[in-house]
């Protein structure tokens, strides 16, 4: 396969910005979720992260805690569900790595915070009849 001087350039640059991608590392001010972007910074950390093993306790305490806190709320008398899971339902580790993907998709939802994009997702998702 012969490949031009710009086909080259390209092939470099999307392998340089696969790299600046994966030398990222989740930091302590990712912990104070102030967005969408903190929680999958935290969400996609590395195993060889030096905060790998919190940062993944964090993304799943929090990605959990809001979905428990919206099962629990529109449970209450009077109040419809807004999100209805499938049954059987996905397992955590699919649930939330479905929902990196999804933010992946939408790339403008990074700055907006993180309580508001997991349930957009899940709405989205899970939509009740």
């Amino acid at each position: 396969m012969h490949l031009t001087i710009c086909q080259k350039c390209l092939i470099a640059l999307i392998i340089a910005g696969c790299l600046a991608i994966q030398a990222q590392a989740a930091t302590k001010d990712n912990f104070l979720a102030r967005n969408a972007e903190d929680i999958i910074e935290l969400c996609t950390a590395s195993p060889s992260d030096s905060l790998y093993k919190e940062a993944i306790h964090f993304c799943h305490g929090y990605l959990v805690g809001v979905y428990q806190y919206q099962q629990d709320f529109y449970s209450n008398p009077g109040l419809s569900p807004l999100v209805c899971p499938p049954d059987p339902k996905p397992s955590r580790n699919q649930a939330i790595a479905n929902y990196v993907e999804w933010m992946k998709a939408h790339p403008e939802y990074l700055k907006e915070r993180a309580v508001d994009t997991v349930m957009k997702y899940l709405i989205e998702k899970f939509p009740c009849a």
